[in-house]
């Protein structure tokens, strides 16, 4: 489902882009929450997506839940090529804002998050696997 690229700041789900930054101190990817507000409650519109985010982030604040106060910004590259600050999670906060929309995608994306975690860390333990996987994707590009 994902094609993970350390140097890339995009990471596909189902053929959908999430915006993504890794930040080496903590170890950690940072994901876009509209991006993922807009792949649960299946929105193509950004504004769309970004105002339920805002709603929602605003009602989860009311109810206390800390994951969003903590919530950071980064500045991430947008449809038009520019940086903007974008609310970013990292996967603990992604997985429970999952549980705070009702989505027929929940699940998928949880085992995606997953995997992405996964690759992570086992280039982390094994940096030839992240040899191994820059190599087979420069083949698939039509590099020798």
């Amino acid at each position: 489902m994902s094609e993970l690229e350390p140097q890339n700041k995009m990471i596909l789900f189902e053929q959908k882009q999430v915006r993504a930054e890794w930040d080496e101190e903590t170890q950690k990817w940072w994901f876009s929450t509209v991006d993922v507000v807009a792949i649960l409650t299946e929105q193509d519109d950004g504004l769309t997506a970004r105002k339920y985010w805002n709603k929602l982030k605003q009602r989860l604040k009311e109810e206390g839940n800390e994951s969003v106060t903590n919530c950071h910004q980064l500045k991430l590259e947008a449809a038009d090529g520019k940086k903007y600050l974008t609310d970013v999670a990292d996967a603990e906060q992604i997985l429970r804002l999952i549980q705070s929309i009702p989505s027929k995608k929940a699940e998928p994306f949880k085992l995606w998050l997953a995997r992405v975690g996964r690759e992570r860390i086992d280039e982390t333990t094994d940096p030839e696997l992240s040899i191994d996987r820059a190599i087979k994707k420069g083949r698939r590009c039509g590099l020798p």
